[in-house]
């Protein structure tokens, strides 16, 4: 598995994502042995949030680390309404009880509430210092927001910017990704093969992914990855799924497939509003 450095961290650049896990019961082991299967294929990096399933995903993580917890890069999310000086403490702590660890390596805000971006700050530097957390990061902030970060953080604190990225929704091809890419913040890319299928529906994804004896799916994750600095965290449950994950770090495109795909899917020619779900 190819590698780049998170939170001075060397990460798999395929990850694992838990949303909608947790939420039915019956599908649990499934999900738990879905993660202990990409943990082997060496997708060690699991993102969790304590908005999935209102906590659900992160036990369900809790229980596919159990007695691997050392080989793992943990990263789950504060929800905005919990960001505050008071709120992020007591937040963690749920976090870590329900996924039985005493560290989470990376620690984001979901999105952007209702508390000052520097108490936010504050509280997570806190947990730094205190050995709760490895590094922490931000999700679905825009490149305005990014600024606003700056102005209030140490140097090179914010470790990642988690978003919306994938062949549909190219937005921050504009701006957002050229500055973090010059900034060389990693940027990880959740939905990367998108939601619902539609996406991998497309004859040119179709095509490309034909022509490579690959899938759909792995074809959208060697798009992101062609790319420095990105990880992709898709979400698979049925072992296949988790394979065929794992693989796409491997397939390469060439200058014909890019063209082909970026015909079907266009790059953004102006600003656009950061898209989220």
């Amino acid at each position: 598995m190819r590698t780049l450095e998170l939170a001075g961290v060397a990460v798999p650049v395929i990850g694992q994502g838990t949303w909608r896990m947790g939420e039915d019961r019956s599908a649990h082991k499934f999900e738990v042995a879905a993660l202990r299967q990409g943990i082997d294929l060496g997708m060690t990096l699991i993102d969790t949030a304590e908005m999935y399933a209102e906590g659900g995903a992160e036990e369900v993580v809790g229980e596919a680390i159990a007695g691997r917890r050392d080989q793992v890069f943990l990263v789950s999310k504060v929800y905005p309404h919990n960001a505050s000086r008071k709120g992020i403490p007591q937040a963690i702590e749920r976090s870590l009880r329900r996924m039985n660890t005493d560290y989470i390596d990376l620690y984001l805000l979901h999105w952007r509430g209702q508390y000052p971006l520097e108490e936010t700050v504050e509280a997570f530097e806190r947990l730094r210092e205190e050995g709760k957390i490895g590094r922490w990061g931000v999700s679905n902030f825009d490149l305005d927001d990014m600024h606003e970060l700056a102005s209030v953080s140490p140097a090179n604190a914010c470790a990642t910017n988690q978003v919306l990225y994938n062949l549909e929704e190219r937005g921050i091809e504009f701006d957002l990704l050229p500055w973090s890419q010059q900034q060389r913040l990693p940027v990880m890319a959740y939905c990367p093969i998108g939601q619902g299928g539609h996406m991998l529906g497309n004859p040119a994804l179709a095509q490309v992914a034909a022509r490579h004896a690959a899938s759909p799916a792995q074809v959208a994750l060697a798009w992101l990855l062609r790319q420095d600095n990105v990880i992709a965290i898709p979400k698979a449950v049925r072992p296949e799924h988790v394979t065929l994950n794992a693989q796409a770090a491997q397939l390469k495109l060439d200058a014909a497939d890019l063209t082909a795909l970026d015909q079907a899917f266009r790059a953004p020619q102006r600003k656009q509003r950061l898209a989220m779900v």
